[in-house]
């Protein structure tokens, strides 16, 4: 996996909340390609949902509850990409609860890329462990940004 130091833009809010600042340890784990520093954000029965219902990532639409769903998530799907940017563009922190406007794009070993806009809602426990993670975008519009060379 590539990184740069421009792979995370936030241009947001960013006060010290709690789960503001799981969701940017989040995106630096993706980012960095440390798969177990990711998944040691979660909670132990925390819920993944990405893309909130059914889609070609998770076809009856029910998430990924728990570390194993989780890291099987992962490994196929965020695995597979060579490198991401995230630009944050706006931040709503309250309760235990985070939501964040973002653009992803991602861009895969044979240079197509493809970017996600989306909303991604962060839940997290006291402790600050990930309770849910809910990221609300459409397959569809996605899909329509691949570029590169070997988009079919």
């Amino acid at each position: 996996m590539v990184t740069d130091s421009t792979a995370i833009t936030w241009d947001a809010p960013d006060d010290d909340h709690a789960a503001r600042r799981t969701a940017q340890a989040s995106m630096a784990a993706v980012v960095a390609g440390r798969r177990s520093d990711w998944l040691g954000l979660f909670g132990p029965d925390a819920l993944l949902e990405d893309p909130v219902g059914p889609s070609m990532l998770d076809p009856e639409g029910k998430g990924h509850r728990g570390h194993q769903e989780i890291a099987a998530f992962w490994d196929a799907n965020i695995s597979s990409v060579r490198a991401f940017r995230f630009q944050v563009s706006d931040s709503f922190a309250n309760g235990p609860s985070c939501a964040n406007v973002a653009a992803i794009t991602m861009t895969m070993d044979g240079g197509t890329t493809m970017t996600v806009d989306c909303v991604i809602v962060y839940t997290v426990d006291e402790a600050g462990l990930i309770t849910s993670l809910r990221a609300h975008w459409e397959p569809d519009r996605a899909l329509a940004t691949l570029t590169g060379p070997e988009r079919r």
